[in-house]
């Protein structure tokens, strides 16, 4: 019986330290996520992934070059699927170096659960959504790692 109360104080605590964690994380809306990645926590403090460091050759539709940012919830994840509130953000380059857009995946719990639960938003350098939500050519192309959790640019070791 005790060690049923103390299991039972364990998992309270963590129930609580996670609901506190993700109620931090923007509803997937471009607008509070733009602001989410730019202003509460700016994606260019994140990380790497550690396969994919720095400026990469791209390809379309994201452009010849780009950079991706991911949060401590992805770089932390050590399979897929990645973890809830992973977000990963792509900077778009054109061949003359210069940012042309910023896409973004978002993992959200119950949000598209044919698609690993991504929502998807491509923004213009100053943050302007045009595409959003549910894209089926984000859906599609991204679909054919599914079984990397959509994730195209990292393996998973």
């Amino acid at each position: 019986m005790k060690k049923f109360v103390i299991s039972l104080g364990v998992i309270s605590i963590c129930a609580i330290f996670s609901a506190i964690a993700f109620a931090e994380m923007p509803s997937p809306a471009p607008e509070l996520l733009w602001k989410h990645i730019t202003k509460e926590s700016p994606y260019k403090q994140w990380s790497f992934w550690p396969d994919h460091q720095g400026m990469q050759p791209g390809r379309a539709p994201h452009g010849p070059l780009h950079k991706v940012y991911v949060n401590d919830r992805a770089l932390h994840s050590s399979q897929p699927p990645v973890q809830y509130g992973s977000i990963v953000v792509k900077e778009n380059y054109g061949k003359d170096k210069k940012l042309k857009a910023i896409t973004v995946m978002y993992k959200v719990h119950g949000y598209n659960p044919d698609a690993g639960d991504w929502f998807w938003a491509k923004y213009s350098p100053d943050g302007k959504a045009a595409k959003f939500g549910k894209p089926a050519g984000c859906v599609g192309c991204h679909g054919t790692r599914a079984a990397n959790d959509f994730i195209l640019v990292h393996e998973f070791k």
